[in-house]
């Protein structure tokens, strides 16, 4: 390896670290009574988002899908557009099936 690619997966890597205490650090944010029920989507979407991103950066980094041909990059970004719509659309469908 050269230390070019050395020092662009460590700074990816202190990257990943930074957003993954940044998302320890919005899920501690957990509010009491009705207002918290709010602030708990926020919070929730903002940590799916966040994993979503985490994931796609090392699809991108580590899993060499930046070489790869450009449909197999369409083709993880467009996996990950689906998980993110069936994780928020199954938790915003559960808590309006829950306020019911």
């Amino acid at each position: 390896m050269n230390a070019r690619f050395e020092k662009r997966l460590l700074v990816v890597w202190l990257v990943l670290s930074a957003i993954t205490l940044a998302s320890l650090w919005v899920a501690s944010l957990d509010g009491e009574g009705e207002e918290a029920r709010g602030a708990s989507a926020v919070i929730t979407s903002s940590v799916i988002a966040v994993a979503l991103i985490k994931v796609r950066i090392i699809l991108r980094e580590f899993m060499e899908v930046r070489h790869a041909p450009v449909l197999l990059g369409r083709l993880t970004d467009s996996w990950l557009l689906l998980t993110a719509v069936i994780l928020l659309g199954t938790y915003f469908g559960g808590m309006a099936f829950r306020a019911s």
